[in-house]
Formats: structure tokens, C-alpha cells, sequence
């Protein structure tokens, strides 16, 4: 099963995209800020960090950054609500995909099955 580290600091947003991608068979570690994420990381590995570009204490880009130097096989995908600040930001990692809010279901499904080459978006 393909784990996932959702950091997202809306409790709602958290809540309801955990909730998705279970209902599409992944498995998701929810947590509500970057620093809970880097604890995670300590412990666990995943396949995928998703993770919010704008939270407190540690942000999104961060996140990835420490992520990769632990972890370099993860991949990493940003959801955010700034995405064209984001973009201009160089310190993004290369591979990285970006994920504007709002966006449907589907389409973060979609985006998730195709960085592991799966097909469960038509389930949504």
C-alpha cells in the first residue's frame, strides 16, 4: 500500500483529503503542521509527502526540503492556495508537482495516482 504524509494545518482540509485518499486505498498518516511532519519522518518512511506550502512554525517548502535529506526516494506534491508565488520561489525540489486550491477530489487523486502510475480518480 502507497503511504502517504498529509501536513495540512486546516483541520477541515486535513479531515476531508485524508478521508479521500483512504477511500482510494492509500494509506495517510494526517497531521496539522510541518514540525509534526518531521517528527513523522523520524519514525516512519512514506511515498509521498503532501503537504500544504503556507503553515506555521515550519512551511510546506521547508517540510520538503528536510523531507528529501532524510527520505530522497519520497515524492512530494503541494497543495496550496498561492500557487503562483510558489512557483517563483526557486527553493521548490525539482520533481515536485503543485496542486492549487480550490481543486476537486479528483484532480488530487488523480495527480497522486499519477506519481505512482495507478488508476483510482474514476472511483471519486
Amino acid at each position: 500500500m502507497i503511504r502517504i504524509l498529509l501536513a495540512e494545518d486546516d483541520d477541515s482540509m486535513r479531515e476531508y483529503l485524508a478521508r479521500a485518499l483512504e477511500r482510494t486505498g492509500y494509506g495517510v498518516k494526517a497531521v496539522n503542521s510541518g514540525m509534526s511532519a518531521l517528527v513523522e519522518l523520524e519514525r516512519d518512511s512514506f511515498d509521498l509527502l503532501l503537504t500544504d506550502i503556507v503553515m506555521p512554525e515550519l512551511d510546506g517548502i521547508e517540510l520538503a526540503q528536510r523531507a528529501g535529506t532524510m527520505h530522497p526516494s519520497m515524492r512530494v506534491m503541494f497543495i496550496t492556495g498561492f500557487a503562483a508565488v510558489t512557483l517563483q520561489n526557486g527553493a521548490m525540489p525539482p520533481e515536485a508537482k503543485v496542486l492549487s486550491k480550490p481543486f476537486h477530489l479528483r484532480d488530487l487523486v488523480m495527480e497522486v495516482d499519477r506519481m505512482f502510475e495507478m488508476g483510482s480518480a474514476a472511483d471519486l
